[in-house]
């Protein structure tokens, strides 16, 4: 007896961090444009959060103001990593995955772990969300987040820094990210861990880079603030330096999977009868 395969549950998570599933013909459009609107509404919630914490605790006239810049950013990253934690652990994180980055959207694509269908749509929501929350931010904080030294809480790197030195710092750091996602995958009793992994990584990534080459790793996290502040001079590397990144590293892990597995199907051949002994 024939048994019918059950419908696809259009209410159902597209993709989780946890869990991601593969492309499918059977996802529904319905489906994948709800899960960028949990995108859409995270990345926001993601800015709005970046604002505030920056907002308070590098403008000058804070009372929270942290003078020491290194110290400043090493708490600024914390702060900021266990938040990306909360929301990627959050319901609406679970639903669509969590991602809240075009890097890790494209970087899970590569790696086969989310449908090729939805990158778009993802990527898309990102950055609206990404220009939503800035906005909210900047309303939210007033003129001392919109101005200069804050700006909505833009990003630039330093100084003595050219492009080519931020291009391959922020790509860097991706293909670092991407190949922790590798692995973290491909051991589905790590993956529960995952949130908390990428947690710290962008705690150190901020904590690190963030005087240096400015510490973005997200092209949703500088497009909103780049664009409302006017501050767009290197607005493209910081697009299009994690993007490459993220597909680096997914070649550097799916190659070194592929090598891996080859080694592991290698025939070994016994000792030949015939060869002299010493």
């Amino acid at each position: 007896m024939r048994t019918r395969k059950p419908p696809t549950n259009p209410g159902a998570p597209l993709s989780t961090t946890t869990t991601p599933i593969r492309a499918s013909a059977a996802d529904p459009p319905v489906r994948i444009l709800r899960c960028a609107a949990h995108e859409f509404g995270l990345t926001g919630l993601l800015l709005l959060l970046v604002v505030t914490a920056v907002r308070w605790l590098l403008a000058p006239d804070s009372p929270l103001v942290i003078a020491n810049p290194d110290l400043a950013l090493a708490v600024l990253g914390a702060l900021m990593g266990g938040l990306l934690a909360l929301l990627i652990l959050s319901p609406s994180g679970r639903y669509s995955g969590g991602h809240l980055n075009p890097a890790v959207t494209v970087a899970l694509w590569r790696l086969k772990a989310f449908p090729g269908r939805a990158v778009i749509p993802y990527i898309t929501a990102q950055a609206a969300g990404s220009l939503a929350g800035t906005a909210l931010g900047g309303l939210a904080w007033g003129t001392t987040a919109r101005h200069a030294p804050i700006a909505y809480a833009a990003v630039e790197p330093a100084p003595t820094w050219n492009a080519t030195a931020v291009f391959t710092a922020e790509a860097g750091a991706i293909v670092t990210v991407t190949l922790m996602l590798g692995a973290f995958l491909s051991r589905p009793s790590t993956r529960r861990l995952l949130p908390y992994a990428v947690g710290l990584t962008t705690a150190l990534i901020i904590a690190l880079l963030g005087l240096r080459s400015g510490g973005s790793a997200n092209p949703a996290r500088q497009l909103g603030p780049a664009l409302l502040s006017g501050n767009t001079t290197h607005l493209w590397i910081y697009l299009l330096a994690p993007v490459i990144g993220a597909l680096a590293g997914a070649d550097i892990w799916r190659t070194a999977a592929a090598l891996a597995r080859r080694g592991r199907t290698r025939l070994v051949l016994p000792p030949d009868p015939d060869a002299p002994t010493t």
